[in-house]
């Protein structure tokens, strides 16, 4: 049973992304508390701090941070808002939660995670597919040799959203300034649970395409030149030699969710869910070894679960796992939670991907 005191978590901000995601996660873990919200309309943070029996409303990132029961910030906005409010907290002294992606470019996100280090906090960044339970023991699968040398890995992730019609959630979205599209939210998402299972890439070359050439938003029937990336091709090589082939595509008309096909010398495994986001299943494991070829449902093991059962999504799942991982660091000195590190890795390797797509050519992803 946990019987320290709950981490008292301020939240910056609280969109769609949080009520369904973040607040149901944090409530289901006894190791938390969330203490205080702060909205630049202090009305919104008053009717969200009723609407979830939350303690103190407040107006600006500052005063929250500064509030006494406030151990770690966590920083919901748009990327573009990121940086602000991540430097305040750790003015502040406090641990900081900061969404993917970190800022809307490496250099802003290099600063980020100087600056905590520098200060000696605790940071952590919403990369939580990496965390989640199914991918924690495919990982320990491979290490395990079950596909023997691996040779090979494909992976596929398609969505509705991000297609030539923005709902009013996604109108932030359209200004490219914002690195907020396909390769940088999905293709994030998706690649650090990639290479964190298969291991890190090394050469990439790639095309970052538009093929909706124009937005038009749902809400009021606008329209603006699109100028983000609705469809990325990646191919190239990771540190151990094997080969990686990834397609992430926003608009697709029937959406097939995540398939991963990865292949080794003595076996081959896949991973599929028939939904990339708000997905009400967990990931399906599946592997063949052997001459057979026959395919076995590989279910992942109770112990790989680090939070208490419920009915959330598993997208929020793996958001209430991530925090759990954080949870277990600051008690026992463990890194498990994907942290501001983790983030500028990720930021160098969709540079890579961009470059090596302007450039037309193979590029390396090491620093």
């Amino acid at each position: 049973m946990f019987s320290q005191k709950p981490i008292g978590v301020g939240l910056v901000g609280v969109g769609n992304w949080g009520r369904y995601g973040h607040i149901p996660a944090l409530r289901l873990l006894p190791e938390y508390k969330i203490v205080a919200v702060s909205s630049r309309s202090k009305s919104k943070a008053q009717e969200t701090a009723d609407a979830f029996g939350i303690e103190h409303a407040v107006g600006s990132v500052e005063e929250l941070a500064h509030l006494l029961d406030v151990d770690l910030v966590v920083v919901l906005p748009p990327a573009p808002e990121h940086a602000l409010a991540v430097k305040s907290a750790i003015a502040a002294g406090k641990d900081v939660y900061c969404e993917w992606p970190l800022t809307t470019n490496t250099r802003d996100s290099e600063e980020l995670l100087s600056m905590v280090q520098a200060a000696g906090g605790r940071h952590v960044v919403g990369l939580q597919r990496t965390i989640g339970a199914s991918t924690q023991y495919l990982r320990d699968i491979l290490v395990q040799g079950y596909v023997g040398r691996l040779r090979s890995v494909r992976m596929h992730v398609s969505m509705a959203s991000f297609g030539p019609a923005r709902s009013a959630g996604l109108e932030w979205t359209v200004d490219k300034s914002n690195f907020s599209h396909v390769l940088s939210i999905y293709g994030g998402h998706f690649m650090d649970m990639l290479f964190h299972v298969v291991g890190q890439p090394s050469t990439v070359s790639s095309i970052v395409a538009t093929q909706f050439p124009d937005l038009t938003l749902s809400r009021t029937g606008q329209t603006f030149h699109n100028e983000t990336p609705d469809c990325v091709m990646a191919i190239g090589t990771l540190k151990g030699g094997a080969l990686f082939e990834i397609q992430i595509e926003g608009g697709k008309l029937h959406p097939s969710g995540l398939q991963i096909d990865i292949t080794g010398t003595c076996g081959d495994l896949r991973v599929t869910n028939a939904k990339s986001f708000g997905t009400k299943q967990d990931n399906l494991l599946e592997g063949s070894q052997g001459e057979d070829g026959e395919w076995h449902v590989l279910p992942t093991p109770r112990r790989y679960q680090t939070i208490p059962d419920s009915s959330l999504d598993v997208s929020v799942q793996d958001l209430a796992q991530l925090y759990a991982a954080f949870a277990k660091d600051c008690a026992s000195g463990t890194s498990d939670a994907r942290n501001f590190s983790d983030a500028v890795a990720m930021h160098r390797v969709i540079d890579a991907i961009n470059s090596a797509s302007l450039l037309h050519r193979t590029v390396s992803t090491e620093v």
